[in-house]
C-alpha cells in the first residue's frame, strides 16, 4: 500500500508537519536509490513539498534518475544539519519515485520553480516515514507511520 504526501498529512499532520520542517531546514538532503547491481547510491537532492505531493527534481540524464527509471525504490534522509545535536529529530522517507511526464503537472511545476532545464521531475508514492528524536534528554523515540496503518510510537531509555 503506498499514499502519496496529501493522504499522509491528513493521517497525521502533525508528524507531517514536523516532516516538512526538517527538510526546510537545509536544502541539501541524501537520496538513496538502487543501482543496476542492486548496490545502493547515495547522492545529494533538493527536494520540495508542493500540491500535496512530494517532488523530486533532478538533472537530465543523472545517474539517480537512470536508476529510478530502472527501480523506482527510494529512501530519503533529511540533511541533519551541523554538529551532533537532533534538532527536530531525524526523519527518513520511504518509497517509489515515478517520473512526470510532459504534460500539464510538468509544466505547472516548471513555471513555479523554475529549475534549470532540461530535467527530470518525479512525483512520489510513500511507503513508509519514519522520524526519531530525543525526548527530555532521556528517551529515543521513534515514530513509524505506514499507509493504512496507525503510527506506531516506540520509546526506548
Amino acid at each position: 500500500m503506498t499514499a502519496n504526501w496529501a493522504d499522509f498529512a491528513a493521517a497525521e499532520p502533525q508528524l507531517a508537519a514536523t516532516v516538512e520542517e526538517r527538510f526546510g531546514a537545509f536544502t541539501h538532503h541524501v537520496l538513496v536509490t538502487l543501482r543496476a547491481d542492486g548496490s545502493p547510491r547515495t547522492s545529494g537532492l533538493e527536494v520540495d513539498f508542493r500540491r500535496g505531493e512530494l517532488w523530486l527534481g533532478m538533472m537530465h540524464g543523472s545517474l539517480k534518475a537512470r536508476d529510478l527509471h530502472r527501480d523506482p525504490r527510494f529512501a530519503l534522509q533529511a540533511n541533519p544539519g551541523e554538529g551532533t545535536g537532533m534538532g527536530g529529530g531525524d526523519v527518513r522517507i520511504s518509497g517509489r519515485a515515478y517520473e512526470v511526464p510532459d504534460g500539464p503537472d510538468k509544466t505547472a511545476y516548471t513555471e513555479e520553480v523554475e529549475p534549470p532545464q532540461p530535467f527530470h521531475l518525479f512525483r512520489t508514492e510513500l511507503t513508509e516515514v519514519v522520524r526519531t528524536s530525543v525526548e527530555d534528554e532521556k528517551y529515543l523515540v521513534v515514530q513509524v507511520w505506514k499507509p493504512g496503518e496507525p503510527l506506531r510510537v516506540i520509546k526506548r531509555t
